[in-house]
């Protein structure tokens, strides 16, 4: 069990469910919030919680069990998701304790694909269904960590944020998980100071 310092009680938006890194494993990773604080906070508290990311993040349309178990071993893999993506947007590799963790989970059957129409889902198999997410998740960071999307991940540079994403403007020079949220932010907290430092008349 990983032992987190106290910190100030999160506020409702604060436990909200975050999806702005552009790849599914690295959203998982986000459901530990302020990382950059002793220990940060928990969005996952409950394995009901953990059952309502997979339905906000699209991964299925109706909720799974969760058991307390499934919670504690999807904390430890986003962990190694999260320390794994670390390693490599500094330019080294993950450890191969965390590639172990990933690669067990990734190892069980994932959800199962359906079409209905034109809209493609994914299903939950009759047994296994928690595992099956976890698996699904496992692979998204298998096969982003291992492509040249890689050397595209960052981390918010927001001081108030540790969201982990995807680069994909053409530029590659983004810097910021979300131009509109922690962007948006970063630029009005300049403006005020450049205001501030302004002479007055």
């Amino acid at each position: 069990m990983i032992e987190r310092a106290t910190v100030d009680e999160p506020t409702a938006a604060d436990l909200e469910f975050r999806f702005r890194s552009g790849r599914l494993c690295l959203d998982f990773a986000g459901t530990l919030g302020a990382r950059w604080r002793d220990g940060g906070y928990e969005r996952l508290r409950t394995p009901a919680d953990l059952a309502r990311w997979y339905i906000e993040a699209g991964l299925l349309v109706e909720p799974v069990e969760v058991t307390a178990a499934a919670l504690a071993r999807a904390r430890t893999v986003r962990e190694a998701v999260y320390r794994a993506a670390k390693a490599l947007i500094a330019g080294g590799s993950p450890s191969p304790a965390d590639e172990e963790t990933i690669n067990a989970a990734a190892a069980e059957p994932p959800l199962i694909p359906r079409m209905h129409g034109r809209a493609a889902t994914l299903a939950a198999p009759v047994d296994g269904a928690e595992g099956a997410a976890l698996s699904t998740l496992a692979r998204d960071a298998i096969g982003l960590f291992t492509s040249p999307e890689a050397e595209r991940m960052r981390e918010c540079e927001s001081d108030a944020c540790s969201l982990l994403f995807v680069d994909l403007s053409r530029p590659g020079r983004r810097r910021w998980c979300s131009s509109t949220a922690c962007g948006g932010k970063e630029r009005a907290a300049n403006y005020r100071e450049r205001q501030r430092s302004l002479p007055r008349r």
